[in-house]
């Protein structure tokens, strides 16, 4: 098991340019989370863990490997106090930061079920917002999640901590709005695009028959293209000053009505 001291090493500093940069994220393959639900949730969707990071003042090397059901010692590296602190985004965390190695989330390969219920987020900037998106789409267990024309990767540590890991259990694509849309309709999948013109209720539509729920952005929402190819668009009526709400809060509402009536 190697040890490190120094914030000059260099695999600290390979590590702070992972956990910084996007570019190198997709340069390596390789992506950082931090904390040991994530690590869990990552092991148990079979990601391939490079190396585990622990300061041994948190956690001891034993308890890790129980937890983390990563037995190898050679996957370990123990830390300092101080490079921890240099190296973690939240000083709460359990002493432990992973470097993972990253997955495909080609469209293509996406599998889905018979009758799936899908959530399509249009492209969605904070890094929060896709996290709770994803948070909401583990707790209904929707089939998939796709991303369509992406601002940001998807392994943005601001993405895994605010998804609490979700970025791990849900079943993610990514893809270019024109080649979603394709993807559904070649799957006979019915689009209900979010959007305040030509819409009905969001609570009158039947989602039983496969489906997508597809929301954008607070500022411009959907494109003309998701609203010249929905089967029905949808509003959550508002009695306020404002005519839109959080994209996430927004896209509970209308997924757990889809999932009342799918009889949850």
């Amino acid at each position: 098991m190697k040890t490190i001291s120094s914030t000059q090493n260099s695999l600290v500093k390979q590590l702070v340019q992972l956990k910084e940069k996007s570019r190198e994220r997709r340069k390596s393959g390789l992506f950082v989370l931090e904390g040991i639900r994530e690590l869990q949730l990552a092991v148990k969707a079979g990601y391939q863990i490079q190396h585990i990071w622990f300061d041994p003042e948190i956690i001891a090397l034993d308890d890790l490997m129980k937890l983390s059901k990563v037995h190898s010692t050679e996957h370990y590296i123990q830390i300092t106090k101080e490079i921890y602190q240099r190296l973690a985004y939240r000083q709460t965390t359990e002493g432990v930061i992973a470097v993972v190695k990253s997955i495909s989330h080609n469209l293509q390969q996406l599998t889905i079920g018979e009758n799936p219920l899908i959530l399509v987020a249009e492209a969605p900037e904070k890094p929060g917002n896709i996290g709770a998106l994803l948070r909401t789409a583990d707790a209904a267990k929707l089939d998939a999640v796709i991303i369509a024309n992406p601002k940001t990767d998807l392994y943005n540590p601001n993405i895994i901590r605010s998804s609490v890991g979700c970025l791990f259990t849900n079943n993610i694509a990514t893809a270019s709005t024109t080649e979603i849309i394709e993807f559904l309709k070649a799957k006979g999948i019915q689009i209900h695009a979010a959007a305040l013109t030509a819409s009905v209720n969001y609570s009158s539509v039947d989602y039983n028959k496969p489906s997508a729920i597809v929301v954008g952005t607070e500022a411009t929402g959907l494109s003309d293209t998701w609203l010249e190819n929905s089967d029905q668009n949808i509003i959550i009526p508002m009695q306020g000053e404002i005519d839109s709400m959080n994209v996430s809060v927004s896209a509970a509402i209308i997924i757990f009505e889809a999932k009342r009536q799918r009889g949850f």
